[in-house]
């Protein structure tokens, strides 16, 4: 059992990674229709870039060269669309004069029907083609939206008009974004857990903590008012501080609130995670009432959502039954980290509309208590003392027996079987959590894999082994 010390060492290692998700490379398709990035932020409205074309008139299949230019930025994304209808479908198609710079996306039906970049770095100026279609509109638009880092971007920088031949030409007329209308405002007053359990529904970590008093206190309210929702958040965070409601106890495919800080501000987004991956941030058109406080360590959101909202997918009625998750975590240059630790999830489905329970939650669900459990009795308790039977204990019982074998042998057999039998269930109580292979998880399932195999692999060789009273075994 040498490889014990080895084993336990690559499995601490494992719990160590932590993968940050980030998106330098342009394909951003998701956004063809919006053109917004789903960063969580809001626009700006200070035009820092250009956008100019050669030809001011054109005929089907002809090439225009189009120029971006302006103070340096990291990502673009260009499109052409009808100038009378600016919220259509992108027209057109591009090529690329530098494929180190730039590359071609489909959006929508058409192919190669965007342009944009193809890593982060810095530039001041990109070029390309759009070649127009036969059946073009009469006046075309471009459009840009323009990233300089993840926080500080601008969408939909309205370019020139270029017309068709023979049509009379069309003045550019500047292009407005959809901005909400009131940004989030500050909270004059802290929370308070005053009506948990009465007048509203509440998430608490630890247990029955108050925000107003307990600085650790992770908080999270519903108070049904007529159609609507008033939700609070609060707790000791650096970065965001989030909560979901979801169909199952794992991430993905769920409705999603963020507070993040930006700076000396704070933003109140929608979001929605499509698996385990970033989320997808919304403008916040559907909340209302936006307030926030940060205080001491301190970020506390509050905001108001219909519980019904039409024609979405994403926004979940708030009259269902949902499990509860609240993370937190880390944010550099407006950007999300994946959260350092697992998020608070409730323990059952709630239903926080009809509902006015006051609940807590845990970080960990529990066949994953019993994995961390069972993984610590083997490797930290029984094969431990399994050794010290073997290598010490020889000369306390030198003749006593158990069973037909020496005392001694048959304790350090039954502890190492049980290192066995304990490891294999552990290993098997993720995959019935998760339901398959999770390609998420990092390092930490292959060198389960290969801490599984080594121990087997002991097994089957101390099946093999001399028994203890022969010549060979004592000779070791």
């Amino acid at each position: 059992m040498a490889l014990v010390s080895p084993l336990f060492g690559l499995w601490l290692l494992a719990c160590s990674f932590s993968p940050v998700t980030s998106y330098p490379n342009g394909r951003v398709s998701v956004a063809c229709s919006s053109m917004m990035p789903k960063h969580g932020h809001h626009p700006r409205s200070e035009v820092l870039h250009n956008i100019t074309v050669d030809k001011t008139v054109y005929n089907p299949g002809d090439q225009i060269k189009v120029t971006l230019s302006g103070s340096r930025f990291a990502g673009f994304f260009v499109q052409a669309r009808n100038a009378n209808n600016l919220d259509g479908d992108a027209v057109g198609s591009f090529s690329l004069i530098d494929d180190q710079v730039s590359q071609l996306l489909k959006c929508g039906r058409i192919q190669d029907s965007a342009v944009s970049q193809t890593n982060k770095r810095r530039k001041e100026q990109v070029d390309f083609y759009w070649i127009a279609p036969s059946d073009g509109p009469q006046h075309i638009q471009f459009l840009a939206t323009v990233v300089e880092k993840y926080s500080i971007y601008w969408v939909k920088i309205p370019g020139p008009i270029i017309s068709q031949s023979g049509v009379p030409l069309m003045s550019s007329k500047p292009q407005t974004v959809a901005l909400p209308a009131v940004p989030p405002s500050l909270l004059a007053n802290g929370f308070s857990s005053t009506g948990c359990g009465s007048s509203k529904f509440c998430v608490r970590n630890p247990t029955s903590c108050d925000p107003q008093q307990d600085l650790p206190c992770f908080f999270l309210s519903f108070r049904r008012e007529g159609d609507s929702m008033l939700i609070e958040m609060s707790g000791p965070v650096k970065g965001y501080l989030s909560f979901a409601l979801s169909h199952d106890q794992w991430m993905g495919d769920d409705d999603v609130y963020l507070c993040l800080i930006d700076g000396q501000t704070v933003e109140i987004n929608p979001a929605y995670n499509r698996g385990r991956r970033h989320p997808e941030v919304a403008l916040p058109d559907v909340l209302r009432d936006t307030l926030w406080r940060r205080e001491d360590g301190i970020l506390q959101c509050s905001f108001r959502r219909d519980l019904h909202i039409a024609d979405s997918t994403e926004r979940f009625p708030l009259d269902g039954n949902y499990f509860i998750f609240l993370a937190d975590g880390d944010v550099e240059d407006g950007r999300l980290h994946r959260h350092q630790r697992q998020p608070l999830i409730t323990s059952k489905m709630y239903n926080i509309a009809e509902s006015t329970e006051d609940v807590g939650g845990s970080r960990s669900p529990l066949l994953i208590k019993f994995h961390g459990a069972m993984m610590f009795i083997a490797w930290m308790t029984t094969v431990s003392i399994g050794v010290l039977f073997a290598r010490f204990f020889k000369p306390v019982w030198p003749t006593s027996t158990l069973c037909g074998e020496k005392i001694w042998f048959q304790m350090h057999r039954i502890l190492m079987v049980t290192t066995v039998l304990l490891t294999a269930v552990a290993f098997v109580l993720p995959f019935l959590y998760r339901g398959h292979w999770s390609t998420r998880a990092g390092y930490h399932p292959y060198l389960g894999c290969i801490v599984l195999a080594l121990t087997v692999l002991q097994l089957i060789l101390a099946v093999f082994r001399p028994p203890p009273s022969s010549r060979s075994s004592l000779l070791i």
